[in-house]
């Protein structure tokens, strides 16, 4: 869990997030969306699949990133937990 909000710190990999919510995106259409290098997208995409909050699927030179709802769901309930 420590590294689920270790890599939720941070405003660009919270926006990766998103994006992936609405679709699942290779990494070049992920780092169309922001002003910043392809190293630092990489970067932030490694932190994100370290923490399991993406899957990754190799298709053909691609690597399609999508949203992991299980990590998700698993955060939400812990949230909720907290809450009662």
């Amino acid at each position: 869990m420590k590294d689920v909000f270790k890599a939720m710190n941070d405003p660009a990999r919270r926006e990766i997030l998103k994006l992936l919510r609405k679709k699942d995106m290779t990494a070049g259409e992920i780092a169309s969306k922001f002003d910043m290098t392809a190293p630092s997208i990489s970067h932030h995409l490694d932190k994100l699949k370290r923490a399991d909050l993406v899957t990754t699927v190799k298709q053909g030179q691609y690597v399609l990133y999508s949203l992991n709802t299980t990590v998700v769901d698993e955060i939400i309930q812990y949230f909720i937990t907290l809450k009662k």
